[in-house]
């Protein structure tokens, strides 16, 4: 076990619609923009560890990637290797957030997972990419 790891500290995306997604996260999810670049927008997650911000990157499909040789076609939802990824919410918040995202007209799914007294909320970014909002809630058995 590697215990020099402390946390999450970027998740990346490419995306086609930048505009687009950068909405979405925004305005659905509700993170706030951090920064922006040419083909990039870096959105706000939470205080990270040793003073590393917490974030989600937003890469245009079209921006360089560390290794020159990776062979990095446009964007698939069907290729893609990402499963989906979670963002922890408070479980006192779980039901207003349940409603607020099916307001937002978006497709919305839930799950629990036993094994980790885990409640979930699904949606999805206007790319396809699946976005878990999950809480601990001991309830769940």
């Amino acid at each position: 076990m590697n215990t020099r790891i402390k946390a999450l500290g970027e998740t990346v995306l490419r995306v086609q619609d930048l505009q687009g997604v950068t909405e979405f996260y925004t305005n659905v999810i509700g993170l706030e923009v951090l920064r922006e670049l040419e083909g990039i927008t870096f959105l706000r997650i939470a205080d990270g560890y040793g003073g590393h911000t917490q974030i989600i990157g937003l890469f245009h499909e079209s921006m360089p990637v560390a290794f020159q040789d990776a062979d990095r076609g446009q964007v698939s939802i069907a290729r893609t290797s990402l499963h989906h990824f979670a963002l922890e919410i408070d479980k006192a918040d779980y039901e207003a957030e349940l409603e607020r995202l099916k307001g937002c007209g978006v497709e919305v799914t839930t799950a629990t997972h036993q094994w980790c007294h885990w409640r979930s909320i699904y949606v999805k970014d206007p790319e396809g990419n699946i976005v878990e909002l999950v809480c601990y809630d001991e309830a769940v058995r």
